[in-house]
């Protein structure tokens, strides 16, 4: 049995309330979300403890889990971890602090910290301060993090998006730089394919041996679900499956056609034809 979970990244139902979501997900076959904490409520950090057993609780019912957290600082608004102003920075940090502690209480294992808009450099900012205050942004997490035994993932994103923090290698070296046993990167494949120089699975097999990447998400180049472009991805879960790998990969579009539903049920379906695949070409091999 391939040991990788798969789990939807849950806006891409935010038309749908939580339970029907999860009924959907697991229909399609998914075995977790990946929460995207803007989808739950207006100011997700002030989500208490009972609401986050109440979530996890719906989620079980339909033979979920929550296996972790994206898309961290969208709401509030006004959140920064590059920000020159003490008092937006302190809020910013509490807010990430509230949502590790949100996703302990979830049941999930992981945060990612993409969120490219509040990562951006402040006007006329250099992008050495903003990557300065950013890894101290990130330092702070991670210990939370650990106290609450989950990790803290940097998305290495792309340059369109951001100017900070691009590629895999960056994003290793602030780890390496920080050790901090709670902070580590992750591989969100639409990025990397269009940033990198290596094939995504050039890039696991120079990279993963590093003991840094804790996480993968899947989406093509083209930002649809894996199979909704000419990105291959059978490539790709071979290498993670050549490197070990018994972590959760998400389904994360943001192109969603022909619609959310349709996209997740693509994925969902896309995804399983390629493991059973491979699962039978690894079992023809040790014949």
């Amino acid at each position: 049995m391939n040991p990788m979970r798969v789990a939807l990244c849950n806006e891409v139902l935010a038309d749908l309330d939580f339970g029907s979501q999860c009924a959907y997900a697991a229909a399609l076959g998914y075995q977790g979300l990946e929460l995207a904490p803007f989808t739950l409520a207006d100011d997700p950090a002030r989500l208490s403890e009972a609401d986050a057993r109440r979530l996890a609780a719906i989620a079980a019912d339909h033979g979920l889990v929550i296996s972790g957290l994206h898309w961290l600082l969208v709401a509030p608004k006004g959140l920064s971890i590059t920000s020159e102003d003490p008092i937006q920075r302190a809020h910013t940090i509490d807010v990430i602090r509230r949502l590790i502690d949100l996703c302990a209480g979830l049941g999930g294992h992981y945060l990612v910290h993409g969120s490219p808009a509040q990562r951006r450099p402040q006007p006329a900012q250099d992008l050495e301060r903003a990557r300065e205050l950013a890894i101290d942004c990130w330092r702070q997490a991670a210990e939370a993090a650990a106290a609450a035994g989950l990790v803290y993932c940097i998305e290495p994103l792309s340059r369109e998006q951001t100017p900070l923090v691009n590629t895999l290698a960056e994003a290793i070296e602030i780890v390496e730089q920080q050790r901090l046993p709670a902070l580590r990167t992750m591989l969100d494949t639409s990025s990397a394919a269009v940033t990198e120089t290596l094939s995504i699975p050039e890039l696991i097999d120079r990279h993963w041996g590093s003991g840094k990447i804790a996480h993968v998400q899947l989406n093509d180049r083209n930002r649809r679900g894996p199979g909704q472009g000419h990105d291959r991805f059978a490539p790709v879960l071979e290498a993670l499956a050549r490197h070990g790998y018994r972590g959760w990969i998400a389904v994360e579009p943001f192109d969603y056609r022909p619609d959310g539903r349709g996209c997740a049920a693509f994925s969902a379906g896309y995804l399983a034809g390629l493991r059973e695949a491979l699962a039978l070409r690894a079992g023809a091999a040790t014949r």
